[in-house]
């Protein structure tokens, strides 16, 4: 069985609305674009998140997220979302994301979210066998 990719790379434009006064993305958008790297990079490993939620009765809910501010983008500008899966347990999951600018592969900024797996109660929970075997996969364990 091959690997899947460890990377998951999403384009996206700026919409008018993410950015502030100034032009500028406001800071709060790249948490935004950080899901949607997560979300993606989990669709290339063959499952989605809605599936874990629906089928499994699993959640990922962040226990911590952070992000490096690196240089501005702008309205209109290409982004280039990577996301890494950096480390799996049981319970926990992080992963690792770089946004840069397609013109010029600029980094934009850098960021990690830890994630807590629950059940539909909040409570702490076990990732199921088959996501945890996955997720091993890409980090070649």
């Amino acid at each position: 069985m091959t690997a899947p990719q460890a990377v998951n790379e999403t384009r996206l434009r700026v919409r008018y609305a993410e950015t502030d006064k100034m032009g500028v993305v406001y800071h709060s958008n790249h948490f935004i674009w950080f899901e949607i790297g997560r979300v993606e990079l989990l669709r290339q490993m063959g499952f989605s998140y809605r599936d874990m939620e629906d089928k499994d009765g699993r959640f990922i809910a962040v226990a911590e997220a952070k992000c490096r501010y690196r240089s501005p983008v702008f309205y209109d500008d290409e982004v280039i979302v990577r996301t890494k899966l950096l480390n799996v347990r049981e319970s926990v999951i992080h992963f690792g994301y770089e946004l840069c600018r397609a013109s010029d592969n600029g980094l934009i900024a850098e960021g990690e979210t830890t994630h807590i797996v629950t059940d539909s109660n909040m409570k702490v929970a076990a990732l199921p066998e088959k996501y945890l075997q996955a997720f091993r996969l890409v980090l070649g364990r």
